[in-house]
């Protein structure tokens, strides 16, 4: 992580230059990819002001606070509302995988039970054969089956062949077994 510290008409001193460094370091904890810390410290009209802008998981967050008295609470008061925007952006990333990981789990084990009498009208056990996809063309078309679910020989993957509305087949692959 690269950090800099910026004083505007300020006088650069290297205890608020540290102090300021320290402080923001600890968004580390929440995010791991930041690349780019940019601290910059002003003092205008009697009113001292802390800013900074991360870089990181390809997001810019900025925080921006403004203090009468000393710099050092407004750099207090700037990392606390970094912290919370850090957060934020860290919830908003976990959630879009939970995201991502309820599209292949649609549903669960409790789910299915409790809908099971209400949904599924029969249920099958059938016995998967390892065959090539020739071979089991051969199989759906003696059968006259809507789909043929088998391990292809080729892949070594479970997949499930069924007859489309047009006369044709289709073929359904797994993408990760």
């Amino acid at each position: 992580m690269e950090m800099t510290v910026t004083f505007r008409h300020l006088e650069p001193s290297d205890a608020l230059k540290n102090y300021a460094m320290e402080k923001v370091s600890r968004i580390e904890k929440y995010l791991s990819n930041i690349t780019e810390v940019h601290i910059i410290l002003t003092h205008e009209k009697l009113v001292n002001t802390a800013e900074v802008i991360v870089h990181a998981n390809r997001a810019k967050i900025t925080a921006r606070e403004k203090h009468k008295d000393n710099m050092y609470a407004s750099i207090d008061l700037m990392v606390d509302k970094l912290e919370r925007q850090v957060k934020k952006q860290k919830d908003k990333i976990t959630s879009h995988k939970e995201h991502r990981k309820a599209l292949h789990n649609i549903f669960s084990a409790e789910q299915m039970e409790g809908s099971r009498d209400q949904n599924i009208v029969r249920t099958e056990t059938i016995a998967i054969k390892s065959m090539s996809l020739d071979s089991a063309l051969e199989q759906i078309g003696q059968n006259n089956e809507e789909f043929f679910v088998f391990k292809n020989s080729a892949t070594n993957n479970v997949n499930v062949l069924y007859r489309r509305r047009d006369g044709g087949f289709g073929l359904i692959e797994p993408e990760n077994a």
